[in-house]
């Protein structure tokens, strides 16, 4: 059983796959938290480790093969902005989710969760969804604006993070049938 998670900044991806993989009692892998340690690791910040990865494209490879052999392996809900597209890559037989919510309501919560001005917090996660969706359109093909790839699209402004994971993993039920067992 794979669960990937994808979606835009501010969606609720990360708070609804830690409540999924709890419900499941399985791991969850987050992309951004990969991305980030690689950053820490090369003591850049996010902007000029974004400008990076701009110019190479083996940073990003080597970190989507991480996320790639988590997709082979299975039992697990993988979150990330090409999630899905690896799923699909691999051949997995995965339930694709994606969560996605108005500007205001994304503003709001990226300001509650990293602090300061929020246009200027969602202007600078727009820019890094767009600085992503070039870089994999240039090293992949992918098209991150293409939704017609998942299974459930979910848009979380009037739904709790609960009510969310709820009916993902009522529909990981329908889709996996006895692999789904709740922890």
């Amino acid at each position: 059983m794979l669960i990937t998670i994808s979606g835009t900044p501010g969606s609720g991806k990360t708070t609804v796959a830690r409540l999924l993989s709890r419900r499941l009692g399985v791991p969850h892998v987050y992309a951004g938290d990969l991305y980030r340690k690689e950053a820490e690791r090369r003591g850049l910040s996010l902007e000029a480790f974004n400008k990076l990865t701009e110019r190479d494209h083996s940073i990003d490879r080597a970190l989507d093969e991480k996320m790639a052999e988590y997709a082979r392996q299975g039992g697990v809900v993988l979150e990330g902005r090409l999630a899905a597209f690896l799923a699909l890559q691999e051949k997995s037989d995965a339930l694709k989710v994606w969560l996605t919510a108005s500007d205001e309501v994304r503003a709001e919560r990226v300001s509650q969760r990293e602090g300061g001005d929020k246009l200027a917090l969602l202007h600078a996660n727009d820019a890094r969804q767009r600085s992503d969706a070039k870089r994999y359109r240039e090293i992949y093909g992918f098209d991150l604006d293409d939704t017609s790839i998942y299974d459930l699209k979910l848009e979380s402004d009037q739904q709790s993070p609960e009510a969310l994971a709820e009916c993902i993993f009522q529909a990981a039920r329908q889709r996996f049938h006895d692999r789904v067992e709740t922890a």
